[in-house]
């Protein structure tokens, strides 16, 4: 069979799709690639990837490129379940005999709820990885033999056997040609990137036991398998060799530098290249570690910061204190990292005063751009757990009606009103400070190409607080 991998369309700038980092229409535009997806689409001829939401088709484009396929591959997520089993039910309507599968960590955990809601509509569900699961599937192996998929037969769901996570994972294709084959690259933007950027993977899985994040604990889990470091080498040579537009590539990993002496080895041989690179990493990296890494090229680290309140970083496994925090941000600015800091409002712990701390927190870390999000219990987390032991989700809708994310956590000591309002009250309060403001206008007057960005970015950010305001008034 012919597979189609779609990303399918949803909100406007609406990012989710690749390592679900947002699952939430965006403050500023930002694309991750679709990773996942173009893994399997490597090891299938006549393969093809569709990435709706940068390509900017709608539901009529998809339908219309579907046609030529034997069977539709499409990552979901919890928030846009309901919208994808539609755009599968719309592709059935043309192409009755299309093979519909879905995949993503929703479905992973909710097999069997996944399949019924998608009755009639939805042939497969694919849990945990799907390499090779749809490999195997186009290959015309019988769906009882292969391993981790869920699908309907005689008005029953059957299970095959759990597919084991993928440990050689040298023997996966490169992602970097089917971005070139099938993507418009120059359309995929992180605001605190150089732009256009390529990103890839060079492990998977992460060791960390944050209540919260979603991939490890749902898809794909808790043991980090690497790439060899060669093998790496090899795909970032690619792209530099037939990508040449990158103007930065972005590991993509949960933690790059969980595995300190992988991420070393790495740097080491990527580091003739002469590229610059971002990074995930945990702010209890160390300093020699980041020296070596900027070294030879990295510029950039996004770090997951998400409290400066101690109790809340134990409440939610992080790891990490927020003294190694204040650390982490000074070697950063040693060697002359920028970082990118994400937050989460309305973990457990959560308070008036922590969120005043944690705003504070950031600001006296001066990172150089920040993310806030609000806390959401994806079904399959410790956190979701958590949350319905104690009765804390007020919502099963993630979503408002245009994509914006909602706070579905009521405290009895804070409410979803105070957690969704203090998100707009932390951007203001680190992006409206004189510092702050002063250090972007010096950007502005000595970069052309920086103010534009700029002042692009501004007026997004203050069209989407005006949609959010507006849009989510009945999700507060």
């Amino acid at each position: 069979m012919k597979p189609l991998f779609l990303n399918p369309p949803t909100f406007e700038d609406f990012d989710g799709g690749a390592g679900a980092r947002y699952q939430a229409s965006r403050e500023v535009t930002s694309f991750w690639y679709p990773t996942w997806l173009c893994f399997p689409a490597g090891m299938i001829e006549g393969s093809r990837v569709v990435d709706a939401p940068v390509q900017k088709f709608d539901l009529t484009d998809c339908l219309a490129i579907a046609k030529d396929f034997d069977m539709v591959v499409m990552y979901t997520s919890t928030p846009t379940l309901q919208l994808d089993i539609e755009t599968a039910r719309r592709i059935k309507e043309i192409k009755p005999g299309i093979v519909t599968v879905l995949t993503g960590p929703h479905v992973s955990v909710l097999p069997e709820e996944s399949l019924r809601a998608g009755k009639g509509i939805i042939d497969i569900v694919c849990r945990g990885e799907f390499d090779y699961s749809i490999k195997e599937l186009c290959e015309g192996r019988e769906w009882h033999r292969v391993d981790g998929i869920s699908f309907a037969k005689d008005e029953q769901i059957v299970h095959t056997p759990d597919r084991p996570p993928i440990t050689d994972l040298d023997a996966l294709p490169f992602v970097a040609p089917i971005y070139k084959r099938d993507l418009p690259i120059a359309e995929y933007v992180i605001p605190h990137f150089k732009n256009p950027y390529v990103s890839i993977y060079s492990s998977r899985g992460c060791p960390s036991h944050c209540i919260y994040c979603l991939w490890p604990q749902t898809f794909s889990g808790r043991t980090m398998r690497v790439r060899s470091p060669q093998n790496v080498y090899e795909e970032i040579k690619w792209i530099v060799d037939n990508i040449p537009e990158m103007r930065e590539l972005s590991f993509d990993d949960d933690t790059f530098t969980a595995d300190r002496k992988h991420a070393r080895e790495i740097a080491g041989l990527i580091k003739p290249l002469g590229i610059s690179w971002t990074i995930n990493a945990r702010a209890n990296t160390d300093y020699e570690t980041l020296k070596t890494l900027r070294e030879a090229g990295l510029r950039h680290v996004v770090v997951g910061f998400e409290s400066g309140n101690d109790q809340i970083l134990k409440n939610i496994k992080k790891g990490v204190t927020v003294a190694q925090a204040v650390q982490f941000a000074k070697d950063c600015k040693k060697l002359g990292l920028s970082i990118h800091g994400a937050f989460i409002m309305g973990l457990p712990g959560e308070t008036k005063d922590t969120i005043r701390q944690t705003i504070e927190f950031a600001k006296k870390l001066d990172l150089n751009s920040i993310q806030a999000s609000l806390a959401s219990p994806y079904p399959g987390t410790e956190f979701y757990t958590l949350c319905k032991q104690e009765g804390w989700i007020s919502s099963d809708s993630f979503l408002d009606a245009s994509g914006h994310q909602k706070c579905v956590i009521n405290y009895p000591n804070l409410s979803n009103t105070e957690i969704f309002n203090s998100v707009e009250e932390f951007y203001n309060k680190f992006y409206f400070r004189p510092r702050y403001i002063a250090r972007s206008i010096g950007r502005m007057l000595i970069d052309g190409d920086e103010r534009r960005k700029l002042l692009k970015e501004g007026k997004q950010y203050l069209q989407y607080m005006k949609k959010r305001k507006e849009s989510c008034s009945d999700c507060k």
